[in-house]
């Protein structure tokens, strides 16, 4: 049975990822999980500096998801080469290394450094950041600023170049494919979606940063649909990141057309979701009898068409 699939010129064992932000830099499960039964490793966010982070409460569990304001804290990519990195590499699974910046050129910069890195098989760009040079403007929020990112950055790197999308956009099609005219060679989908709570007792946010993302169970619907509709217009591979807590959820991305997921927030509460989740994709296809795995990409789509 094969479940390998390719991300650019990375292929991975299985298409079940871990997303950044939610597995810290790896090390930290290696006790707990069995790190080299997963199809890759997204750590934490890396920019060119070490980052503090938001003020505490950083987090707030909700009913149906997790509020969430870490605020990329992180080493900086010289932290990160020295620290972690060795660690990673013992084993045997692809590191693939989220970075994120203020400027075009702290981007380039950080490609540059972790592209001669030995061990780093990957870049993700978060472009869910704000751009100082643009008065604070994510990256992401326009096609302009979306392709230079990508562009400068895929002039710093061979690596393979994932652009991890933010939900919040007009209309994921342009921007998928505005990812991938610039150099993509893949698109992570999506980041969190903007949200705040209230502590009715004190009036005050349930956040110390007063808003943050929402993840989890609730926004994987959402995520879906975007999936769905990138997928319709790109010929580069899509990552569905959001709310998968089961094979279930792993299976509709990928029938939707992702060639891989991401796990997330399931990872604070139930760390051996990602490896279960590669275990009941392989029981799905055994119980239906296929073979591999990308018999199961875009099925969904296939079946709509062989119906119309």
């Amino acid at each position: 049975m094969n479940l390998s699939v390719k991300i650019g010129s990375l292929t991975l064992r299985n298409p079940v990822m871990v997303a950044s932000g939610t597995f810290g830099f790896g090390v930290e499960y290696a006790e707990i999980v069995d790190l080299n039964q997963l199809g890759a490793i997204v750590v934490k966010g890396i920019r060119s500096v070490p980052v503090h982070g938001n003020p505490p409460p950083r987090t707030f569990e909700l009913p149906w998801g997790l509020l969430n304001s870490i605020g990329l804290q992180g080493p900086g990519v010289d932290g990160f080469l020295h620290e972690y990195l060795p660690a990673l590499r013992a084993n045997d699974v692809p590191i693939i290394v989220n970075v994120w910046g203020v400027t075009v050129e702290e981007y380039a910069e950080v490609c540059a450094r972790l592209d001669s890195a030995d061990g780093v098989a990957a870049i993700e760009l978060n472009v869910s950041c704000p751009n100082v040079k643009a008065g604070g403007a994510q990256f992401g929020a326009t096609l302009g600023t979306l392709k230079e990112v990508v562009r400068v950055s895929r002039q710093n790197t061979r690596l393979p170049l994932i652009v991890k999308l933010s939900p919040n956009v007009p209309r994921i099609e342009d921007y998928a494919l505005a990812a991938e005219e610039a150099g993509a060679d893949a698109i992570s989908i999506a980041n969190s979606f903007p949200a705040m709570a209230i502590d009715v007792r004190t009036g005050f946010p349930r956040l110390g940063n007063i808003t943050g993302g929402l993840t989890g169970p609730c926004v994987k619907p959402m995520v879906l649909k975007l999936v769905w509709d990138a997928t319709r217009v790109v010929r580069i591979p899509v990552i569905g990141v959001g709310g998968i807590q089961s094979a279930n959820d792993a299976i509709e991305y990928l029938m939707a057309g992702a060639t891989a997921v991401a796990i997330g927030t399931a990872n604070f509460y139930e760390p051996q979701t990602a490896i279960r989740v590669v275990h009941g994709i392989a029981q799905y296809l055994a119980e239906h009898n296929y073979n591999d795995v990308h018999q199961l990409i875009g099925l969904t789509r296939r079946l709509i068409d062989k119906t119309q």
